[in-house]
């Protein structure tokens, strides 16, 4: 089966249920990989909820999850995905963990979101590497396992085979980077639109934020600004010029541009400049010197040095293994 752009795309992702597990954690995996069938984004993605013995699971909200698939699903799974871990933060069963290092030792992607890095990191695949938990079980996680490099700061963390979040609303956002990482930001944009959340926050984004990069329109001058930024990024621009068109001093817009975004100014502008050349890089067949002054980089050079520290790709990379195929249209005559 083939994903609208044309790219062979199976995959069978596993989310782990237990007994006393919040319905909204495991909510955030079904809901985002949902949308992907929904969307006819890719047909042959399918995900299943398993549980260790097969059993059913009863939520902390009284609900029985019955039907559900056994130990056997995750063998066989390319993405496992562990939502939580009881609040209590109980040692882990020693037939999850063979689980889950198998599954690694295949080439499976282990995911751990919020709660649910403590199985992961229990399993030994994390040691020596960064992971990233809800602020609040940090501490927990650094003393039960001093292997692993706790980051306390980090929205999601991905290594390629392991891929860890902070709180629920970024286990979101780690879902949503799955979808991107495999089937392109076009494909992401789509889903963020469809659950009227962010399109795309960065990784390594402070946890604590006041609220996501903009999705929609608010009064404000600095709103006003953001509005006008996103709809002229082939433009220079610097802080002083932005905070000039607020009618605001450049510290005070800093300031609120930070409340409103949680980042600064210079960072918002790069990543939504480069978030606009991976759609032109992947809609249209302009040339890389053409979609670097189309979002604003001064010269080739410096969009290929942003956008391969930001992506790990160089954006030739990047197009070959996301090119859509369907009609293009230029970003110059946009």
């Amino acid at each position: 089966m083939t994903t609208f752009d044309g790219k062979k795309t199976q995959m069978t992702i596993v989310v782990y249920a237990f007994d006393s597990m919040p319905m909204f954690h495991l909510s955030v995996p079904l809901l985002v990989f949902s949308e992907v069938g929904h969307l006819c984004l890719a047909s042959d993605w399918d995900t299943q909820v398993w549980s260790l013995d097969g059993g059913p699971v009863r939520t902390a909200e009284g609900v029985v999850l019955d039907d559900l698939h056994g130990p056997d699903s995750a063998g066989e799974a390319d993405v496992l995905v562990f939502p939580s871990w009881p609040a209590n933060l109980p040692g882990v069963d020693g037939a999850l963990t063979t689980i889950i290092r198998q599954a690694h030792e295949r080439g499976a992607l282990i995911v751990g979101l919020c709660l649910g890095v403590f199985p992961v990191a229990a399993s030994g695949i994390a040691d020596g590497r960064s992971v990233v938990t809800h602020w609040g079980a940090v501490d927990e996680l650094a003393r039960s396992y001093p292997k692993v490099q706790v980051q306390s700061d980090a929205l999601y963390l991905d290594h390629g085979d392991l891929l860890t979040s902070a709180g629920t609303a970024s286990g979101l956002d780690a879902c949503l980077h799955l979808v991107r990482e495999r089937l392109g930001s076009r494909a992401a944009t789509m889903v963020a639109r469809q659950l009227v959340i962010a399109p795309h926050r960065e990784g390594d984004q402070a946890q604590y934020i006041h609220r996501p990069l903009r999705s929609e329109a608010v009064p404000g001058p600095v709103n006003e600004v953001i509005d006008w930024v996103l709809e002229n990024l082939d433009q220079p621009m610097t802080v002083d010029m932005l905070a000039e068109r607020a009618h605001m001093s450049p510290r005070n817009f800093t300031r609120v541009f930070a409340q409103i975004t949680g980042t600064t100014p210079g960072s918002w502008l790069n990543q939504n400049r480069l978030d606009h050349a991976r759609t032109l890089l992947e809609t249209t067949t302009d040339s890389i010197a053409d979609i670097a002054r189309a979002c604003g980089f001064a010269s080739p050079v410096t969009f290929r040095q942003n956008f391969t520290a930001a992506f790990s790709t160089t954006p030739t990379s990047y197009r070959r293994r996301f090119r859509v195929g369907e009609t293009r249209v230029s970003a110059t005559t946009r």
